[in-house]
């Protein structure tokens, strides 16, 4: 059967979205979808929004999705959540989930977290 025919990508060639490994198998890009619960806009809130931002932006260029949520703004999801101190940052995907509670500031704490990142 002819691969054109069928709709199917030329042999060899692997969508953009995935990379190869050396033994053959694609991997793909993976994606990081966070949440920051923070209480109010007191320092501690402030600095952990402002270094879980940076992290973002200069480790997971462009491969994340980031929610802040005030638990005072929005009591609800902090209950859904079981929220019971703040800042706490879920990290929903990679599964599985997990959870850092404290001071955002210690860049390798959160990128072990984050699980395989690259530490600086």
């Amino acid at each position: 059967m002819n691969p054109k025919r069928a709709g199917m990508p030329a042999r060899g060639i692997v969508p953009v979205t995935r990379a190869s490994r050396a033994d053959g198998r694609t991997k793909r890009t993976r994606r990081f979808v966070l949440v920051l619960y923070v209480a109010g806009v007191d320092r501690k809130s402030t600095e952990a929004i402002a270094a879980i931002t940076r992290l973002c932006d200069e480790h997971l260029e462009g491969r994340y999705q980031l929610g802040i949520v005030d638990i005072y703004q929005q009591p609800a999801l902090a209950r859904e959540e079981q929220i019971i101190a703040a800042p706490t940052l879920i990290i929903k995907r990679p599964l599985p989930s997990r959870r850092l509670v404290g001071s955002m500031e210690d860049l390798e704490k959160v990128l072990v977290g984050l699980e395989g990142m690259p530490r600086s």
